[in-house]
């Protein structure tokens, strides 16, 4: 790949699992003109023996780039462990027990293991964008009470704070002692990362990462974790809304372009779960699980990091509750993509609003729109806003199937006006959209699609796309019968063309799963770097180099 235009910078990579790949080749790179450090954010990542699981990302680093300084979390997570286990001992508390045999009130032996002093300093001096209890949302770690993923476990209070602290004491370290000038990331799900932007904004310091627009490829920098619209992004869109129809004219008929497709699924999902929906044979899936079972006997035992697994189940997921997990996930999915009792066709000619539900957990939702992550709560309130004699259709998400409790499509079919309706009785999410009075979702892609063909929609999060006219974000539930009255078509032409106007000015192509599909094989030796890699490469250099150039500009220091 080419060389980035950066020279004697201090850049800090921010890596977890797959999303640190394409990091590796852009820090080789930076290295020769700038100093670059990486910094592993995932618990079992950086502490595990090498394995199957992190030979590729953070070995990577470790091994065959040793002039890139490597920070990562393991310090702390063993600290973590000795102050948990010594205030447990201390306090005569058994491991997970949280409260008094037979319903007694909870205990409280003494303060906890934790500084509060120091986390009240915290939330006082830092939290800009959000307070502590939202941040612990970014993980699912820490909020095993919001989603069904069984091999978490439900943390405690101690637990919670003690993470914290030791997280904002290990990232401010990192800040004092490496001096960042840039950071650099691609995803934002994690506590750290939370943590990471409101330390970094508070030493005033870009830490970016990739907002995804929803059009096409294009991504746009977030130094805000990609938490609500960055200004500079409000800014262009209102700067395009000021433009006339013929200055808008290529996105005008990407638009009109948009309406007349039959299908309108992102090209992104192409290939991906997203984009499924045929169920898998059972040798299919015999296969998968014996792949899976391979791979944690190769964390496990050949790499014996089983030992470790045993010392926290908050940092460190256990292996046999996640293939328990896995394979129930699978053959419920196969029950759920045929005729069941809990999935009903669309009926011709009915009135209903459109509500997609969401992969839980997902970081569109839990970073995004952290006060609306109980999807069952959401459906009664959409349900009781409704005019009379319409329907409310509640279609799954294709990530999510199989993963979500039978008895949450229970509870929202006992409401009279809800219908959760067959995934993969279409194809392609338009003729949903199409024949809906509107559409009603978090953050989701639904949105953002029915501006583009003219229909009004809902959403809960500040998302970017949120901008186009016909979205109405809801802060409050009363506010929702009013909403969905108004659905209808909406002349959402020249809006939706200036935010495209707006991410083509803030963005860049970037094709993201294809760089950390194509890094896997490179490491694994499967494959060489092709121009092709190069050339995405390239792309995700330009992505930050745009951004930088964007963020010294609204400084006054380009």
């Amino acid at each position: 790949m080419r060389k980035l235009k950066w020279k004697n910078k201090r850049i800090l990579l921010i890596c977890r699992e797959t999303y640190g790949k394409p990091l590796w080749f852009l820090g080789e790179s930076l290295k020769e003109d700038n100093e670059v450090a990486a910094f592993y954010i995932m618990s079992s990542e950086c502490s595990f023996n090498k394995c199957y699981y992190n030979e590729h990302t953070y070995y990577e680093f470790k091994d065959h780039m040793q002039d890139v300084k490597l920070y990562d979390v393991k310090d702390i997570c063993d600290e973590f462990i000795e102050r948990m286990d010594d205030w447990r001992r201390k306090n005569n508390i058994t491991r997970g027990v949280k409260k008094a045999v037979g319903g007694a009130a909870p205990l409280l032996p003494d303060k906890g293991p934790m500084d509060m002093e120091y986390l009240e300093m915290i939330e006082r001096d830092y939290c800009h964008f959000k307070n502590l209890n939202l941040q612990l949302m970014a993980s699912q770690e820490n909020t095993r009470h919001y989603h069904y993923r069984i091999y978490w476990s439900l943390t405690s209070y101690e637990e919670n704070c003690l993470w914290l602290e030791l997280n904002y004491k290990k990232i401010i370290s990192i800040f004092e002692e490496f001096k960042p000038d840039i950071i650099l990331d691609m995803d934002n799900a994690e506590l750290q990362r939370t943590v990471l932007a409101e330390v970094a904004y508070r030493y005033g310091v870009p830490c970016m990462t990739i907002e995804y627009s929803k059009y096409g490829y294009y991504k746009y920098p977030s130094f805000q974790n990609s938490y609500g619209i960055d200004p500079y992004i409000r800014e262009l869109y209102e700067k395009n809304m000021a433009k006339s129809d013929e200055e808008l004219k290529e996105s005008i008929a990407y638009v009109e372009k948009f309406r007349n497709e039959n299908s309108i699924m992102n090209k992104e999902f192409a290939g991906s779960v997203t984009s499924k929906y045929e169920r898998d044979s059972l040798f299919w899936i015999a296969r998968v699980m014996r792949g899976k079972w391979n791979y944690f006997w190769d964390q496990d035992i050949t790499a014996k990091n089983l030992a470790r697994k045993k010392k926290s189940r908050m940092l460190y997921a256990p292996s046999l509750p996640y293939l328990r997990h896995y394979l129930e996930t699978e053959l419920t999915k196969r029950k759920l993509y045929v005729k069941n009792k809990y999935f009903e066709p669309p009926v011709e000619g009915e009135n209903y609003v459109y509500m997609p539900l969401h992969l839980i957990p997902e970081s569109s939702v839990f970073v995004k729109a952290s006060y609306y992550v109980d999807e069952l709560s959401l459906i009664e309130q959409v349900s009781k806003s409704l005019p009379i004699g319409w329907k409310l259709y509640v279609k799954e998400h294709q990530a999510m199937l199989g993963e979500r409790a039978l008895s949450f499509y229970k509870k929202a079919a006992e409401l009279h006006n809800v219908r959760v309706v067959q995934i993969n009785y279409y194809k392609d999410p338009k003729p949903w959209i199409a024949n809906a009075k509107g559409v009603v979702t978090i953050t989701g892609t639904a949105a953002y699609e029915a501006a583009l063909l003219g229909k009004k929609s809902i959403v809960f999060g500040e998302v970017p796309f949120s901008m186009i006219d016909g979205i109405t974000r809801i802060t409050d539930f009363s506010q929702l019968p009013e909403a969905i009255r108004n659905f209808g078509a909406v002349d959402s032409l020249h809006s939706a063309a200036a935010y495209l106007e707006t991410v083509k000015e803030a963005g860049t192509e970037v094709r993201i799963f294809y760089l950390m599909d194509e890094a896997e094989k490179i490491f694994a030796g499967k494959t060489e770097r092709t121009e092709e890699f190069e050339r995405e490469m390239d792309k995700l250099a330009d992505f930050f180099e745009k951004g930088y150039d964007m963020y010294l500009a609204r400084q006054g220091r380009l």
